[in-house]
């Protein structure tokens, strides 16, 4: 399984938990707290987060305004909403599952 296809299946977990944790961020730094907290081993492609940014908007896990950012230009800022918060616990709760279960199988001494 590549490490492309590994976070295009949690990209949503991810960008939950990055908005979640930080708080409202435009998609520039999303991608750079994905990155800096994963030293690098997570990157997250402008091509893979504006669609899933929008995508997740669409769904009501998020919300979007225009604000000025710290350089002074308008930027599209993200925010986590409640029915992401739910999201969020549900994707935690069962990454955490699939996390016991391939510990488990790489433990086995069998």
């Amino acid at each position: 399984m590549k490490k492309k296809d590994v976070l295009q299946g949690t990209l949503d977990l991810l960008v939950l938990k990055s908005l979640a944790s930080r708080g409202p961020a435009h998609g520039y730094a999303i991608a750079a707290h994905i990155g800096r907290i994963s030293d690098m081993l997570l990157r997250v492609e402008e091509g893979s987060l504006y669609p899933a940014l929008h995508r997740m908007e669409q769904a009501g896990l998020i919300r979007s305004s225009w604000r000025q950012s710290e350089s002074g230009r308008r930027a599209r800022v993200y925010e986590i909403r409640a029915a992401g918060r739910k999201r969020l616990a549900l994707e935690e709760t069962q990454w955490s599952r699939l996390v016991t279960g391939i510990t488990a199988v790489l433990a086995d001494r069998g």
